[in-house]
This record gives structure tokens, C-alpha cells and sequence, in this order.
């Protein structure tokens, strides 16, 4: 028996965590994941592929990047990279940019003044429905909520 199973069998048995508990997570949290963030249909943004997607929240939140930088934060080949942002290059999310240091070879990529506005909408709307949705809980009830959360994203990792 592995330690991974003796520590499972030690929880059922010690805590009282049982199963039904495991599975009622594993129904909720895409539950309450797609309703808080996923894109509206009709939104520019909703029918992105993933990777393209990804790339627009790290430029978002990390700004301008190298392509090497973004491969290496995606974990993804700097071709496949290349392949993304010609995409979004395409649809006018993003553009690519010299390095103003030096090196000609360097080329980085940013949002556009449109991308960034789109980016800047997804996330006020997701916003907006955290704020709803824990506007409907009592003060007990979010503290609660945020708390076991908390605890459960430090226990994850």
C-alpha cells in the first residue's frame, strides 16, 4: 500500500472524511467555477482557444514579454508560441514589438490598446460577479467561505 493510500485510509478513518464529501467538491467547484468566470457568449473573448487565452492573462498581468519569457512561463515551445501570437496578432490582441536596447532579434510581445481593454472587461466582469455572489451570503457566510477556501488552496500546495 503506497503512503499516498495509507494517509487516505488514516483521514477516512481519524477525521470522519468520507467520499461523499470528495465528490461534492469535485461537483461544486467547476459549478461555481464556470459560473463565476467563464466568458459570456457573446463576448470577443469567449470562443478563444486556451492557449491563446493564456497568453493574453500573462501579458495582462505581467505586461510586455519576451517570446522565450512567455514559452517558458506557459510551458510551451517558443515556436508554438510564435504560432499563438501570430493568431492574436491576426485578430489585433496583441503586437509584437523590437527591442528598443539593441538587439534586433529580440521582439516582444504586448497587449494592444484593444486587447488590453477586453482583458480589462473580462476581469471587471468576473469581478463583478464575485462581488454578487458573495454579496448574497450573510458576513458569517463569506468569512467562512473565503476562510475554508483559503485553507483549502494552502492544503492543494
Amino acid at each position: 500500500m503506497s503512503s499516498q493510500e495509507l494517509s487516505l485510509n488514516h483521514l477516512h478513518s481519524s477525521d470522519g472524511i468520507s467520499e461523499s464529501q470528495a465528490e461534492r467538491l469535485e461537483k461544486l467547484l467547476p459549478i461555481v467555477t464556470a459560473r463565476l468566470f467563464e466568458e459570456d457568449a457573446g463576448h470577443p473573448l469567449a470562443n478563444l482557444p486556451s492557449a491563446q487565452m493564456r497568453l493574453c492573462i500573462l501579458l495582462h498581468q505581467m505586461g510586455k514579454r519576451t517570446m522565450s519569457d512567455i514559452a517558458e512561463e506557459l510551458g510551451i515551445s517558443v515556436s508554438a508560441v510564435t504560432q499563438v501570437a501570430d493568431r492574436l496578432e491576426r485578430t489585433g490582441f496583441v503586437e509584437r514589438h523590437m527591442d528598443s536596447g539593441g538587439d534586433r532579434r529580440t521582439r516582444f510581445l504586448t497587449l494592444t490598446p484593444q486587447g488590453k481593454a477586453l482583458m480589462d472587461a473580462r476581469k471587471n466582469q468576473r469581478r463583478n460577479r464575485i462581488l454578487v455572489a458573495l454579496g448574497s451570503l450573510s458576513p458569517n457566510e463569506r468569512e467562512s467561505t473565503l476562510s475554508a477556501l483559503e485553507s483549502l488552496a494552502s492544503a492543494t500546495g
